[in-house]
């Protein structure tokens, strides 16, 4: 027995809602299949000194290798404010700088896709450049969970005295030699201080007083005496006299004198 037509078309409604599902999380799960979050790298803050190069330093991490479809874009949000402005675009190897004034002929790409580098540099960077910079990243299928802040301050350069490096140099040279030289001289005294030391040996005090005693020196009328006890009959001609000196002797310390002797007696009869 055939069914009624109504009960067919009530039948085949719920059949056509689950085909229509089933086609769109099929279409989904074709568009995110091999969707990853891209994760991006930023310094949380830097300081540049006023007039010179700043280099924003933007990576990324992701499970995909970058093409031609991946893209770079910065955003600069003014100190104060809560409005930002895009002011430099990559894409396909090629640079797009925006017509943003202050960074206007200042901007230079300093990044590398291959090596996950999305960095770029800025010239002069004046006051007017404090503020936020936002780096954000594409590189699909890949999607970027949240993009990178800088909070760059630019600061007052410090004056510093410039010198020729030959000045520089000369400077070095002459306190290196000088501190050589003065170290050469230290040494050399110190070293004759230690051989002098060495070589001097020295005596102790009880050594350095004699216990020998002066001989005692004879009296002129000692040897007059002597003379004057030869015969008086005879002419006496030429004496030699001399001394004995005990005190070299082995018994030097007992015996200590002087003792005056009659070497010859010349006399003519």
């Amino acid at each position: 027995m055939a069914a009624p037509a109504g009960a067919r078309a009530v039948i085949a409604a719920p059949d056509r809602r689950r085909c229509l599902w089933s086609v769109l999380a099929a279409v989904l799960w074709f568009l995110t299949a091999g969707v990853s979050a891209l994760e991006v790298y930023t310094p949380k803050e830097m300081y540049v000194a006023n007039g010179t190069q700043g280099k924003l330093t933007c990576t990324f991490k992701s499970v995909n290798t970058t093409s031609m479809l991946t893209t770079v874009s910065w955003s600069f949000q003014p100190e104060g404010t809560d409005n930002s402005m895009s002011f430099f675009h990559y894409s396909q190897g090629q640079e797009y700088p925006g017509n943003y004034p202050p960074f206007k002929d200042r901007i230079s790409w300093a990044g590398d896709l291959d090596k996950k580098d999305a960095s770029i540099s800025i010239e002069n960077m004046q006051f007017i450049h404090n503020g936020t910079y936002i780096c954000d990243v594409k590189n699909p299928p890949d999607i970027v969970a949240q993009p990178g802040h800088i909070r760059l301050y630019v600061v007052e350069k410090a004056v510093l005295p410039v010198f020729p490096v030959w000045v520089v140099v000369g400077i070095v040279t002459a306190v290196v030699l000088g501190l050589s030289l003065l170290t050469s001289v230290v040494l050399a005294v110190l070293y004759r201080r230690k051989s002098a030391k060495r070589g001097y040996t020295g005596c102790s005090t009880s050594e350095s007083v004699s216990s020998v005693k002066q001989a005692p020196r004879k009296s002129p009328s000692d040897t007059e005496g002597l003379v004057k006890s030869l015969p008086s009959g005879s002419h006496q001609g030429p004496v030699i006299y001399a001394q004995l000196d005990h005190s070299g002797g082995p018994h030097s310390d007992k015996v200590n004198k002087s003792e005056s002797v009659v070497y010859a007696d010349i006399r003519k009869n």
